[in-house]
């Protein structure tokens, strides 16, 4: 499943964080992120999936 979410993390990196975490701040943050740039939405979902947050 992990392989998954890096995958999204890469594609779309909102669903990553919201298949992660939930719908929380983090969600909120990688929109934002994501908005703002690619780039740094990309990195924020991986640091979230990688660093397991929310479990």
């Amino acid at each position: 499943m992990i392989i998954v979410k890096i995958i999204l993390a890469l594609l779309l990196p909102p669903i990553a964080v919201a298949m992660q975490v939930g719908i929380t701040t983090h969600f909120w943050i990688n929109i934002i992120l994501t908005l703002i740039g690619g780039v740094p939405g990309v990195i924020h979902a991986l640091w979230v999936i990688i660093t397991d947050q929310g479990r």
